[in-house]
């Protein structure tokens, strides 16, 4: 399963993720990760959930941040959730891109069971119309 928290710069995206987080590892019977652009949730996120900062692993495009998450999952079977947050950031604006990130990633979700939250900072009418085949908005 895919999720995206989509809206623009400021309208609390970040913060939904962080519950969204915290919640995920009480109710987990697995692992939670959470990838961000840098280290600013650290303090916010729970010690229980792995906190990955892909900045430190050079991720820039979406090619990039599907082999990290494919890595990660595959590392660990036990994974549940997998959260991103600065999604654009790591991979980029094209929106194209976005939609065949998704789609491709959409397999790995259906085959390991795992759900997949992005934050997209964006207007929602900016997205095409097939994201929303993909992924499910919150």
């Amino acid at each position: 399963m895919i999720q995206l928290i989509i809206g623009k710069k400021g309208s609390g995206k970040t913060k939904k993720l962080i519950d969204m987080v915290n919640a995920a590892t009480e109710a987990s019977k697995g692992n939670v990760v959470c990838v961000e652009k840098g280290d600013t949730l650290t303090y916010n996120i729970t010690h229980k959930a792995r906190l990955v900062d892909a900045e430190s692993y050079g991720i820039s495009g979406y090619g990039e941040l599907y082999a990290l998450l494919c890595g990660i999952q595959s590392a660990n079977h036990d994974v549940t959730d997998i959260f991103v947050d600065a999604t654009l950031r790591l991979g980029s604006r094209d929106y194209d891109e976005l939609a065949a990130f998704l789609d491709r990633l959409s397999a790995v979700a259906e085959e390991s069971n795992t759900k997949f939250t992005f934050t997209v900072s964006c207007d929602e009418a900016e997205l095409p119309a097939s994201i929303f085949e993909i992924a499910t908005k919150l």
